[in-house]
């Protein structure tokens, strides 16, 4: 009968301690699971606080280009769209309680319009001037990397840019170093020519003997992409759509600039560059109001760019936005094109794309 007892007790402390093992158990999965929807809650909140700062900077960031275009028939550096420090003291005014948020705006004009290269809106020839361009651009490229040191390489990537864009997609490849569909279909996976324009830049990467380093960049090399754009559609005066390709001269990078040159000087680059932002206390200098102003430049000598190859106005641009909550950050990326509202006559900034990660 003692047996009997101190089996029962055993049996009840074993039941006892099961029970209070189980309600552990269940209390720390509860307690955990309450952590995970307080913080996932709290991300969700977070997110959608960055990404309403992300949206109110590029409307900030429209404003301020809209805003612009009443003081100024031209576009340049030395606008406040252009000024870090400006465009700080505009998004000041939005007082976010928490966060932080950076603008910048960029003009497309400045970059090399990567679907110039062909005529439109027949899409079959090259534009002779782009042709020149692009030579120029991938040769100082092919500077920094030892598998374009051949001229053929230059010109496999032109060529190739041409068939992806042009309007054919037949036997008739550009040279004998472009590409049609039945090039790509022999690619792991198979893909075809798009045969009309790019309509985002990474596209590129597709396209024969344009290689992720190339595009990107690697190590000290700067990459192409930085100095491209596939913005810059214009009405082509009732015969469809057409890209001029003109590049901004008051905006463009030094990359850029160099192309524009008739011969490679990297001093008159860095002279033309330097000139637009020469500054006397506060205030600019120069006038950059004429397309020719660079022949002032001290050391320009008789320097001639072709007048369809620059301009000194855009109505496109690039607005990148960075906004970070606590260890949380996001970022977005808007083309925008700056444009006359036909109803109501004033200037808008019209969304053309947005990235957002």
């Amino acid at each position: 009968m003692i047996q009997n007892i101190f089996d029962k007790r055993g049996m009840a402390l074993l039941i006892t301690l099961t029970i209070i093992t189980l309600l552990i158990v269940t209390t720390t999965e509860l307690n955990r699971r309450a952590r995970v929807t307080i913080y996932s809650t709290a991300t969700i909140r977070d997110r959608l606080i960055l990404s309403q700062m992300l949206v109110s900077g590029v409307n900030a960031a429209q404003a301020i280009l809209v805003e612009d275009n009443k003081k100024s028939e031209i576009d340049s550096v030395q606008e406040d769209w252009a000024d870090p420090e400006k465009i700080s003291e505009v998004l000041q005014s939005l007082a976010f309680e928490e966060g932080e948020l950076t603008v910048r705006i960029s003009d497309e004009r400045s970059r090399i319009q990567v679907n110039a290269l062909v005529t439109f809106p027949e899409g079959r020839s090259f534009n002779k001037l782009q042709l020149i361009l692009w030579e120029r651009f991938l040769s100082l490229a092919s500077l920094y990397y030892d598998d374009m040191e051949e001229m053929d390489s230059v010109n496999t990537i032109i060529n190739s840019i041409k068939d992806w864009i042009d309007s054919g997609d037949d036997d008739a490849t550009t040279g004998l170093t472009g590409a049609e569909s039945d090039y790509y279909e022999e690619m792991d996976p198979p893909y075809t020519a798009r045969n009309a324009p790019f309509t985002y830049l990474p596209e590129m990467l597709q396209v024969k003997g344009i290689t992720p380093e190339l595009f990107y960049g690697k190590d000290e090399a700067p990459g192409i992409s930085g100095y491209l754009t596939v913005s810059g559609m214009t009405d082509g005066a009732g015969k469809g759509f057409t890209f001029n390709g003109k590049i901004n001269i008051n905006t463009a990078d030094v990359p850029v600039l160099m192309a524009l040159l008739p011969e490679v000087n990297e001093d008159l680059v860095l002279a033309i560059h330097d000139y637009r932002l020469e500054k006397s206390a506060d205030t600019y200098i120069h006038n950059l109001t004429g397309s020719t102003w660079y022949k002032d430049v001290p050391c320009a000598g008789d320097l001639e760019i072709d007048p369809d190859l620059i301009t000194t106005r855009s109505d496109f641009f690039r607005i990148e936005a960075d906004a970070s909550l606590g260890e949380i950050k996001m970022a977005a990326t808007a083309v925008v094109k700056r444009e006359k509202d036909a109803q109501t006559g004033q200037f808008r900034c019209r969304v053309l794309s947005w990235e957002q990660d």
